[in-house]
């Protein structure tokens, strides 16, 4: 079920990308769309609820969400969280592993930035459920890092280089492209930061990638421990500090 919500306030702009990405999952995959809300709702509150504008768009997101939770209430991934959480590192994992494919074979298009940054924004979401694991964080990293790098390349013109920088897994080591003005703070609960606005949005024309088998809507069964493993990859690296 979609949502029409009212303006977004400056102050919330930090839960805008969950936002959109429940919007674009809306007829897709309601659980994604279902959990990203209420992660946006969470990072709100602890943001802005009270200014009017903030008030009305948090109680906006609080009614569609007990609306959409007794329209959804047969679906497992929705009323239990262990299957809840099974479905959404499901489906990250697809888009980062479909992404970082595409990455590693030098395929680099606005479909490649929107699943690294789709994937690591729902890694976040995981973190409404248990604390990020060391290698699911580094993941979240490394996958907004690399959309906002292959975004920047794209749009100066410049070759990404494929894969990790830096050497390892086989990325490139002393490649002179230049790297995004992105820092790797903690994004597991956004803050209204500078840094934040370093994030560059992808455009708003870029068509969301359906990488094979993403799971459908329903119910999703849970996957045995350890079936699922986030591949380990490298640091992404800092940027360079300002002269």
């Amino acid at each position: 079920m979609s949502l029409q919500l009212p303006p977004c306030p400056a102050s919330l702009r930090p839960i805008q990308h969950y936002l959109k990405t429940a919007s674009e999952h809306d007829g897709r995959d309601a659980v994604i769309s279902y959990w990203c809300r209420i992660y946006a709702l969470q990072t709100g509150l602890q943001i802005d609820k009270n200014s009017d504008e903030g008030n009305l768009m948090l109680k906006t997101l609080v009614f569609w969400l007990e609306d959409e939770k007794k329209r959804l209430s047969e679906n497992e991934a929705v009323t239990n969280d262990i299957a809840a959480q099974a479905h959404i590192e499901n489906y990250a994992l697809k888009l980062f592993l479909w992404a970082d494919g595409q990455d590693r074979t030098g395929q680099f298009n606005k479909n490649v930035v929107k699943a690294f940054y789709t994937a690591g924004f729902l890694m976040d979401v995981l973190t409404l459920f248990s604390d990020h694991t060391e290698e699911i964080q580094q993941n979240c990293k490394y996958a907004k890092w690399k959309a906002a790098y292959i975004h920047n390349c794209l749009r100066n013109g410049e070759v990404p280089v494929p894969g990790p920088m830096g050497g390892e897994e086989g990325g490139a080591s002393g490649s002179s492209t230049s790297q995004p003005n992105i820092g790797f703070e903690d994004y597991r609960r956004p803050e209204p930061t500078p840094s934040d606005s370093s994030l560059s949005d992808p455009p708003s024309n870029f068509q969301f990638p359906t990488p094979p088998g993403v799971p459908s809507t329903g119910n999703f069964p849970i996957p045995p421990s350890g079936r699922y493993t986030f591949p380990n990859l490298p640091n992404p690296p800092h940027s360079k500090p300002a002269p």
